[in-house]
């Protein structure tokens, strides 16, 4: 951040502040086969989870969010729970391949509420009350637990991503952040548009977690819209 700023102070150049989770929505335009406008973005990352109706590179409007745990911290919190380490969304994620996701059936929050929010904590506390009532057994239960947890994440990720787009009319939707990577995930909401009649827009792995090139895509389509900042700007943890 303060060399971006030295360097476009020393070259006499426009510099421009990017907002973070708008810059995990532009990962998918460094892709051949990007969506047209407008679209459908599913972010779920360590710190947030949020469906986005995209209208151009610069206007994109919340439509829910999180109201407490984001879907990667709850993969982290659980994957701890099961003593796999972290990250937990990749570990979780081959844990899991070894299980049954239909075993154990966890909770799907906010499932039935109307609106795009989501609500996470209750699936983990599912989880930790799992592993309290079955303490001399679990340890042997790891991979159906992982499978169960990850099945619960991605039917409510993927179902209110598909549901956003029917409302708005969206034929195309994308998914971002660090969870995009999952390969459930992605799996799930594949089979999930294709029976919808829409087509998925995912950036690749490497591209799904923080990254320097969806920073500067963000940041490029703020220049050439004419947005500038001034080199007095400072870092915020949110956006103001």
């Amino acid at each position: 951040f303060s060399f971006a700023k030295a360097y476009a102070f020393a070259l006499g150049i426009p510099w421009t502040g990017v907002n973070h989770l708008e810059g995990h929505i532009h990962s998918v335009f460094l892709e051949p086969d990007p969506p047209p406008f407008p679209f459908i973005s599913l972010l779920a990352s360590g710190g947030h989870t949020g469906i986005y109706y995209v209208d151009s590179y610069t206007k994109m409007e919340l439509m829910g969010q999180t109201r407490d745990d984001a879907a990667g911290e709850a993969f982290d919190k659980v994957a701890k729970m099961l003593g796999l380490g972290y990250p937990g969304g990749s570990i979780i994620g081959k844990t899991a391949e070894k299980g049954d996701p239909l075993k154990i059936n966890f909770p799907r929050p906010y499932l039935d509420k109307s609106g795009f929010d989501f609500s996470f904590s209750g699936i983990k506390t599912s989880v930790s009350r799992f592993i309290q009532t079955h303490a001399d057994e679990y340890k042997n239960m790891i991979p159906d637990i992982a499978a169960g947890f990850q099945e619960a994440v991605v039917d409510v990720l993927s179902y209110k991503l598909i549901n956003a787009a029917r409302e708005r009319g969206c034929e195309h939707i994308s998914i971002a952040g660090g969870v995009a990577a999952n390969k459930r995930l992605r799996e799930k909401i594949n089979i999930e548009a294709d029976l919808s009649g829409m087509k998925v827009h995912i950036p690749a792995p490497s591209l799904c977690g923080d990254n320097a090139a969806m920073i500067a895509a963000a940041g490029y389509h703020s220049l050439i819209k004419g947005v500038a900042h001034d080199l007095n700007m400072d870092v915020f943890s949110r956006a103001v």
